[in-house]
């Protein structure tokens, strides 16, 4: 709820959708790197605070990517790009577990995994920004 909180107080204080939805993302990114230090936490509770706070922002995270669909593209074309978009990542969850399960057997620790947990949306939101550096609405349907 934060996440939709946060850029939706941006949007009505004046901050453009672009910077609205990025500061956003970039704040969710930054609030999962401390994912990172699960691996080395030695209290259970610890633990479970960073895997919780990374969850959120995760949350976060996603809420604001869902809406960008809405936000650059015409009402046509909006449910077609979030359901081959909810299809993507159902394909890619499918995948991401044969991952685990792989580099799990062959290192017997989640390291690599909360390395890469951490490391996943500060790369998302580049591509992010390399595709849309503006974030614009699109003015005509493609095709």
């Amino acid at each position: 709820m934060l996440g939709g909180f946060s850029s939706s107080t941006l949007l009505k204080r004046g901050a453009s959708v672009n910077a609205a939805r990025k500061l956003t993302l970039l704040v969710c990114a930054l609030l999962v790197l401390p994912v990172l230090m699960v691996d080395a936490a030695r209290q259970l509770w610890l633990a479970v605070l960073l895997i919780g706070l990374a969850a959120a922002a995760h949350q976060a995270f996603s809420a604001n990517v869902y809406t960008f669909p809405s936000d650059v593209l015409p009402r046509s074309a909006v449910a077609s790009v979030i359901g081959i978009g909810g299809m993507m990542g159902a394909v890619g969850g499918m995948l991401f577990t044969k991952f685990v399960g792989q580099i799990l057997q062959v290192t017997g620790s989640y390291r690599i995994l909360f390395y890469t947990a951490a490391s996943v949306y500060l790369l998302a939101l580049l591509v992010i920004q390399i595709l849309s550096p503006k974030l614009q609405r699109v003015t005509r349907a493609l095709g």
